[in-house]
């Protein structure tokens, strides 16, 4: 079997302006740049993508333009925002509007920002989803943050910045490998 290149596919899936996660986002993609790892940023605020479900949804420029940036993608990382002990809806649509065609075997892992710490574990439902749906290969190490993962200057703070390190090195240490 020829080689694949690794590619890793970022998926910023906070709305907001000010999102936490999505400053998650933009450290994963320096750290990957760093290391010369082909990555691509999907934006959700860049992409307003239909709520999956309605006929029209599936064909949706917004959603095939999606595909088209995530189809090359062996890994992903979703940096998500978590509401209400779960990952924001968003991310949920992203899920069903790319299918498991697209998203099947790859390996992901999870940025996640909460206002506080009891929602730690608000990501697993969605990763057993993907675990079980799609035979996605999860990570297990899980970024989570909250208002204060960066010092006064901005900087990440110790604890975080080596997790995020550590995170980034799980994910690439999983071979590349597609479904069968």
């Amino acid at each position: 079997m020829a080689n694949i290149e690794t590619h890793v596919g970022v998926i910023a899936a906070s709305l907001g302006v000010d999102s936490r996660s999505q400053a998650l986002a933009q450290e994963a993609m320096g750290r990957l740049e760093r290391r010369n790892v082909k990555a691509t940023l999907v934006d959700l605020r860049e992409h307003p993508l239909p709520l999956a479900g309605s006929d029209a949804s599936w064909g949706h420029e917004a959603a095939n333009v999606v595909r088209e940036l995530v189809r090359p993608a062996t890994h992903l990382i979703f940096a998500v925002p978590i509401y209400n002990y779960d990952v924001n809806a968003a991310a949920k649509n992203f899920v069903e509007l790319m299918g498991g065609k697209l998203l099947g075997g790859k390996t992901v892992a999870f940025l996640c920002a909460a206002g506080g710490q009891g929602s730690y574990m608000s990501v697993m439902p969605f990763a057993n989803s993907l675990m079980l749906d799609f035979r996605c290969w999860i990570v297990p190490r899980f970024v989570y943050v909250t208002a204060d993962f960066r010092d006064p200057d901005g900087v990440l703070v110790p604890d975080i910045d080596q997790r995020l390190d550590a995170l980034i090195a799980d994910l690439l240490s999983h071979p590349v490998r597609k479904e069968t």
